[in-house]
């Protein structure tokens, strides 16, 4: 069975977490100390993901481990109970993040940094699991549009401000033609503000692709629909 043209509902939120993430190890990494804005900002990002990793496990376990469990029974359990490792790791990391804004310190801020990377290292490999065995077992046991319609049942339970969060690192994540299939599967009237980010978020070539492949002319500056 060619797998590479099946539906995969992992592949797409797991290119943008892998981003968030490591751009947030990025920015721990420089943090400045000295400058409160700069702290701020990077333990904000912090927050984000962790927000943003907290609601992904969750989708995961409500929607794709039932489907999963339906039809293979036991075989998500791993993945399940990694999830709740992760918790108790998020909760961990909220803790250090919540102590180094109380008391901006150069050890801590490189503990609070390395005990990000440990955690993105081991979600890297969860994640991998989950894009090989998970959907192995959805491919077996699921149509493509069985599996579009979990994905369905997702984004229905996501409100706007969780999906902005999520589309702002979709976007520079997927490669052109990724990024051009998201864009138009939108709601015509949901376009303009996307686009919008887009343009913030992508460099001129990465820009003037998007806008061909959409049918505008790739001008500089925002496009108008």
């Amino acid at each position: 069975m060619n797998t590479s043209t099946r539906f995969n509902i992992y592949a797409p939120v797991h290119k943008a977490l892998r981003l968030f993430m490591t751009d947030t190890l990025t920015a721990l990494s420089r943090l400045d100390l000295g400058d409160t804005q700069d702290l701020a900002a990077g333990l904000n990002q912090l927050d984000a993901l962790l927000d943003a990793a907290s609601s992904h496990l969750q989708h995961e376990n409500d929607f794709i481990h039932p489907a999963i469990e339906a039809r293979s029974p036991g075989l998500s359990g791993r993945i399940a109970t990694e999830h709740r490792e992760h918790l108790d790791a998020i909760a961990t990391l909220r803790a250090q993040a919540a102590a180094l804004r109380a008391e901006p310190e150069a050890a801590a801020a490189h503990r609070l940094y390395r005990q990000l990377a440990t955690f993105i290292a081991e979600n890297f490999e969860h994640m991998d699991v989950e894009e090989t065995r998970h959907n192995q077992a959805l491919w077996a046991a699921y149509g493509d549009d069985e599996l579009e319609a979990i994905e369905n049942r997702i984004l229905a339970s996501i409100g706007q401000q969780e999906m902005s969060q999520w589309l702002r690192w979709m976007l520079p994540a997927f490669n052109p033609a990724e990024r051009a299939r998201l864009v138009a599967g939108l709601p015509p009237q949901a376009q303009a503000p996307v686009l919008s980010s887009a343009r913030a978020l992508l460099n001129d070539v990465a820009w003037g692709k998007l806008c061909r492949a959409l049918g505008h002319a790739p001008v500089p500056g925002l496009i108008r629909i």
